[in-house]
């Protein structure tokens, strides 16, 4: 994937430069470099607050009391996956990280989830792993009411209804979308 942007940034600055537009490549290089360093590090450092959010929810007790709650729901859309306590702490840790928006923090537990369903032979529920997880139900974007709050947005989180209603709607459009073709796959 590296070597595909790399190409792309050449390809880019080569095309400026032979299309006639050297000045405006140097400007675009000059302004973009410390606004891409400034972007990073706001990034990171909102990663670094949320991750550690959660690492408190954690230490407090917070995320096995949502991991419980979450576990009769968890224990349905992964029946296979969930009997192993290993695999059904991941889940739930990634789904409860998702659920606050922090989906930086849920990707390890994701990844680690994933493994032990490959481990395990289940690719159907893998699937449905990667569909729940991409379309991520959320009560709480913090990531993304971050970075509106860094950009000077007066009410960061004025988007609760719409991140609700359109996170509801692509977490049930994918879970039945996976669950309609895993049953066409089989039959």
């Amino acid at each position: 994937m590296s070597r595909l942007w790399v190409a792309v940034l050449v390809l880019s600055v080569l095309y400026g430069l032979f299309a006639g537009f050297p000045a405006e490549v140097g400007a675009a290089a000059m302004e973009g470099a410390p606004a891409a360093v400034e972007f990073m590090l706001t990034t990171g450092a909102l990663i670094c607050l949320w991750s550690g959010v959660m690492e408190i929810m954690r230490r407090a007790g917070l995320m096995d009391k949502l991991s419980r709650a979450l576990s009769p729901v968890l224990r349905r859309l992964f029946p296979r996956s969930t009997r192993d306590s290993e695999t059904l702490s991941a889940l739930t840790g990634n789904v409860s990280a998702n659920l606050l928006g922090l989906g930086n923090a849920a990707t390890p537990m994701g990844v680690r989830a994933a493994e032990r369903m490959a481990r395990g032979g289940h690719t159907g529920e893998l699937c449905l792993l990667v569909v729940v997880n991409t379309a991520s139900l959320q009560l709480l974007p913090t990531t993304a009411a971050s970075l509106r709050a860094a950009e000077g947005a007066a009410a960061p989180f004025d988007i609760l209804p719409a991140v609700w209603l359109s996170s509801i709607c692509s977490v049930c459009a994918g879970i039945a979308a996976a669950k309609l073709l895993a049953r066409l796959w089989r039959g």
